[in-house]
């Protein structure tokens, strides 16, 4: 090599280096402190040797493809045969005692309600456990004040789900919680003060939620233990009014060829199924769907992805421009992924109930993700109510910033390990519910909880 290429070489690699070096400083890392299950908080809101909560520290993450999940995606969360992980009664209990008003006073400002609205706040909440390692704004208590900090929950721990699925308390101390807001893509995790890396800690697998775009009356929920266990749970219940179905059964692929990207991913939810695409960011919810893959009719397993192919650009749910999107073939297996307050990035999404390798699904789009508040659903969304769950009141509503994650990144599912989990969702009926799917909401779908997920929507 000569003098002259060797010099030229040297000032390409300095010239790429250096536009490297801003691109890091425009969108540099966002640290995350890492939460183990059954670590003790260095500074929680209700101790945690009281009772509270109990996390499971055999849970596995689950693999991902994606990111970012909706609060309805299939198999988001999880629960076991023993459902008691949480004591509502007890945190509610401890918040509502004059003794702890200030307390009190700083975890309601968190969620943008006032003290006395804490109970009923509460009674809307549903105890799961998390399936993959999520990403959450979380609070300290110090100085009587609450202090928020990026963290990364692992699978196992049990937290309370509002009825958006989004997590909103950490059970074992009580901690409120909010979507996170920086991007996925670009962590830097802690592992200290006794959170030392677990087993199974996998980058790739770190999901985040975002906020279902109607209140769920149901959350579907995988068995941590026997994933071939659906549970379905009643949203603002502890476990008492559980019933089960079983995930092995089959969905069949509905025919969506001609509906919008809108609904064809509600259908494939109510399905059981998760939705993928591929393409720079979520297509518009009126782009028209030209092919699905598998096809129409073909029988795949609880939380599997059907890639929808769609045509027309438009704005997508994000507000970025989209163009004709088109799905390559399925992958050869199935992946789940999860959420919530992402920036927009490339690549497809999906539903929880697959394996890696195949896309995720992107949810509807989301106008609002606050606590308990139900957000308005798409323009093709319009399917009759069903009843609302027996606690029905919503909470008021706390400013987007802090509970409704961007919506400009594509939604991603999270897919749990064969077989794949069972699914709640808040959009519309299917057009020809599948024997084994989800109950939808129509009046017409009244499969019994034993055949499949029950995912009605409340009014």
């Amino acid at each position: 090599m000569t003098l002259r290429a060797f010099m030229h070489r040297i000032t390409v690699l300095t010239i790429f280096s250096l536009l490297l070096s801003g691109c890091e400083k425009g969108n540099p890392l966002t640290v995350v402190k890492a939460v183990a299950a059954g670590a003790p908080s260095l500074a929680p809101f209700f101790e945690e040797n009281s009772g509270l909560g109990r996390d499971t520290t055999t849970v596995r993450s689950q693999p991902v493809q994606g990111s970012l999940q909706q609060g309805d995606t299939p198999g988001l969360y999880g629960g076991s045969k023993q459902p008691t992980i949480c004591d509502v009664a007890k945190l509610e209990r401890f918040l509502t005692d004059p003794r702890n008003h200030k307390k009190a006073q700083a975890w309601a400002g968190v969620l943008n309600i006032g003290t006395d609205e804490i109970a009923e706040y509460l009674d809307r909440l549903t105890p799961v456990l998390l399936r993959h390692d999520t990403l959450v704004k979380n609070h300290d208590y110090k100085k009587e004040k609450a202090v928020p900090y990026n963290s990364l929950l692992q699978a196992g721990i049990s937290i309370l789900v509002d009825e958006q699925g989004l997590p909103a308390v950490k059970c074992s101390c009580g901690n409120p919680l909010r979507p996170f807001e920086g991007d996925t893509g670009r962590i830097s995790v802690q592992f200290e003060d006794g959170n030392k890396k677990w087993a199974g800690y996998e980058r790739e697998s770190v999901v985040a939620v975002k906020p279902a775009p109607r209140k769920l009356a149901r959350i579907a929920l995988v068995d941590v233990q026997e994933p071939a266990r659906g549970i379905n749970r009643p949203v603002g219940s502890a476990g008492e009014k559980d019933t089960t179905f079983n995930t092995k059964k089959r969905r069949t692929v509905p025919d969506l060829t001609g509906t919008t990207f809108a609904r064809a991913s509600r259908e494939l939810i109510d399905a059981g199924l998760a939705a993928g695409y591929a393409g720079q960011g979520v297509p518009s919810d009126g782009a028209k769907v030209t092919a699905t893959d598998p096809p129409a009719g073909a029988a795949l397993r609880f939380g599997q992805y059907v890639m929808l192919t769609v045509a027309g650009g438009g704005t997508s749910t994000s507000g970025r421009e989209t163009g004709p999107t088109t799905t390559p073939p399925p992958p050869s297996s199935g992946a789940r992924t999860p959420p919530t307050s992402t920036p927009p990035r490339s690549g497809s999404s999906g539903s929880s109930g697959g394996r890696p390798g195949e896309p995720s699904s992107p949810p509807p789009s989301s106008s609002s993700g606050r606590p308990g508040g139900s957000s308005s659903p798409p323009p093709s969304s319009t399917a009759p109510g069903s009843p609302s769950p027996g606690k029905s009141s919503s909470p008021p509503s706390p400013p987007t910033s802090k509970s409704s994650p961007p919506t400009s990144a594509p939604v991603t599912s999270s897919a749990p390990p064969p077989p794949p989990p069972p699914a709640t969702t808040s959009a519309p009926a299917t057009r020809e519910p599948p024997s084994s799917g989800p109950a939808t909401t129509e009046p017409a779908t009244s499969e019994p909880a034993t055949d499949g997920p029950s995912t009605t929507v409340a009014a």
